[in-house]
């Protein structure tokens, strides 16, 4: 299967997606519209991943309404989608959504919580990493997946092919170092009270591998 994944910053990448598509024997081709104003086609797509950056999805640039795009044809396909924070923006904007402000920003770890069973086997509490100011309105076909203490709206799942979050379990350490060092400025003034040194210095748990690993499982299967 060839996974093509849409990068928008140097310092959030794939993470635990990548170690799952090692894992399944799949390919994977990362795409960075925001640099190089290059997509994939949807003929070339098996499974499409769109990951965070600090753009919106409202924003009036050629390579963001491009991606919607992308996105249209692949839910028309039936091909697994999934998004991660601006990722999971775009996907909701598609479908014809409102991005809008968040009521509160979230930077750093914090709860989530699962809403529905459709998805077996996930934990009904976790810890994720929260990295936004932005939030979607979640798809009416759609189903909520996770809420958290401040914010209802972090997780939908659509058709047994779309997960889209907005916050973020593909982080590894390595990964975690990566998005702080170099947007740890970001962390100022947010709801979870959290400065970078204490996102940083917080270790990734073990299980969000192992969940992140459940999400994707689910979207590809029959």
């Amino acid at each position: 299967m060839r996974i093509n994944v849409l990068q928008h910053t140097p310092n959030e990448g794939p993470g635990a997606i990548r170690a799952w598509a090692e894992d399944h024997d799949h390919d994977m081709y990362i795409y960075h519209p925001a640099f190089f104003n290059k997509l994939p086609t949807i003929d070339e797509t098996d499974m499409l991943v769109i990951l965070g950056g600090p753009m919106s999805a409202n924003d009036d640039i050629d390579w963001v309404k491009k991606e919607r795009q992308l996105i249209h044809q692949a839910i028309a396909k039936n091909i697994p989608i999934y998004g991660a924070c601006f990722g999971s923006q775009q996907i909701a904007k598609a479908l014809g959504y409102r991005i809008s402000a968040s009521p509160v920003k979230e930077v750093g770890w914090a709860p989530v919580y699962t809403q529905t069973d459709v998805i077996a086997g996930l934990p009904k509490k976790m810890t994720a990493l929260h990295w936004h100011g932005e939030m979607f309105e979640v798809p009416n076909q759609s189903q909520l997946l996770f809420s958290s203490d401040l914010m209802k709206n972090q997780g939908f799942v659509m058709n047994h092919r779309i997960i889209g979050l907005q916050f973020h379990f593909e982080p590894m350490q390595t990964d975690l170092r990566e998005i702080v060092i170099n947007d740890g400025d970001y962390a100022c003034d947010n709801a979870l009270n959290q400065t970078a040194g204490d996102i940083i210095n917080h270790p990734v748990p073990k299980e969000n591998k192992k969940i992140m690993y459940q999400l994707l499982d689910y979207i590809i299967s029959k």
